[in-house]
C-alpha cells in the first residue's frame, strides 16, 4: 500500500501536458492531490482540480488514464506514492491559485523537470504517441 494516495488529472494539447509547480517546490506535478475522508476519486478530481486552477471538471467525462506508483518526490527515501490519473474536458479558464505557483504546458524534453510518478507517466504518453 502507498503511503500517498493521489488523484491527478492528465490534460493534453498539441503533443504538450498541462503540469503544475506549487509554491517553493523545484518541480514540476500532474494537477490534483490527495482525497480528503469519504471522497470518491471523481470528487477528489473535481475538488482539486477547481482549487488549483479554478476550472469546473466535467466529472461525466472523466476517464480512467491509469495507475502508477513511484517513489515520492520531496519525501525520504521509500515513502511512495501512487497516482491515479483521469482525463476529463473542463469549462472555464485555466488559473493558478491556492498553492500553485505556475502552470506550464511540457513536452517529454521535459521529463526532468518533473516528480518521479510524473515521469511514468510521461514515458507511457510518449509511448503511446499523445506526448511529444
Amino acid at each position: 500500500m502507498p503511503d500517498i494516495d493521489k488523484i491527478a488529472w492528465i490534460h493534453l494539447r498539441d503533443g504538450a501536458i498541462l503540469s503544475t509547480r506549487s509554491h517553493h517546490r523545484d518541480a514540476f506535478y500532474l494537477p490534483g492531490g490527495k482525497r480528503e475522508p469519504g471522497e470518491s476519486d471523481l470528487d477528489t478530481l473535481v475538488r482539486e482540480i477547481r482549487e488549483e486552477l479554478t476550472v469546473a471538471i466535467d466529472p461525466s467525462t472523466a476517464a480512467p488514464a491509469g495507475i502508477f506508483e513511484a517513489q515520492a518526490h520531496a519525501h525520504p527515501q521509500g515513502i511512495r506514492v501512487r497516482m491515479t490519473c483521469y482525463t476529463a474536458t473542463y469549462s472555464g479558464t485555466l488559473t493558478p491559485a491556492a498553492e500553485i505557483a505556475e502552470l506550464a504546458w511540457l513536452t517529454y524534453a521535459d521529463r526532468n523537470r518533473v516528480s518521479p510518478v510524473d515521469k511514468l507517466i510521461f514515458d507511457q504518453l510518449r509511448d503511446d504517441g499523445q506526448l511529444h
